[in-house]
């Protein structure tokens, strides 16, 4: 279930590389967005996993992570992020379904207690806009993912973007309830950079 649409985990420098447009009123010069920045608390990081002919599905957001990213002032390619999501901090609708994400059929955080995210690759894909790919480890299996960046905001002091992305569950061991429940779980995600 740990599609992050395409979190997380991950996420970041595609959000970085936006900014490396200088043709764009809200996109920074990629020379003053450039250096280090730690993930704000205020970050959002929400995900939905879709009922197969409709439905509720399951939905929820997490409200235990930290990471960091670097934006390359010369090379956007350069730049990086790392993310680390603590499964346990998950919160839905009601609290069995809580209970039941935090299980063995799920995230298993008796076992496994972090979902983590580390970028190979950043490409800008427009003025505001990037892609980034990368390992998302889950239940200690790791796969490339991507995940879809645009900017939103930013001055000297922070940057903020939305991070989006699909992941499938079942290669990472947690697609119990298929196909009732879609075997994709869709990440939507405001994160928030302060400067270091």
């Amino acid at each position: 279930m740990i599609a992050i649409r395409q979190l997380p985990l991950v996420i970041l420098p595609l959000a970085l590389a936006a900014t490396a447009a200088p043709a764009v009123a809200r996109a920074p010069a990629l020379a003053d967005a450039a250096g280090d920045y730690r993930i704000a608390r205020s970050s959002i990081i929400h995900f939905n996993v879709p009922q197969v002919g409709g439905g509720g599905g399951i939905a929820g957001q997490f409200t235990n992570f930290s990471g960091a990213f670097r934006i390359d002032g010369r090379n956007v390619a350069r730049s990086s992020v790392e993310f680390t999501l603590y499964p346990d901090s998950v919160r839905a609708r009601e609290r069995r379904i809580e209970e039941f994400l935090r299980s063995s059929a799920v995230f298993d955080t008796a076992n496994f207690q972090t979902v983590t995210f580390r970028s190979t690759r950043v490409t800008q894909t427009g003025p505001d806009t990037a892609t980034i790919e990368g390992a998302l480890t889950a239940r200690g299996k790791t796969r490339r993912e991507r995940f879809s960046v645009a900017l939103t905001d930013w001055n000297r002091r922070s940057i903020s973007f939305t991070i989006r992305g699909n992941i499938r569950r079942a290669p990472y061991g947690m697609d119990v309830g298929t196909p009732i429940y879609s075997n994709v779980v869709s990440f939507d995600m405001n994160i928030t950079g302060v400067r270091r």
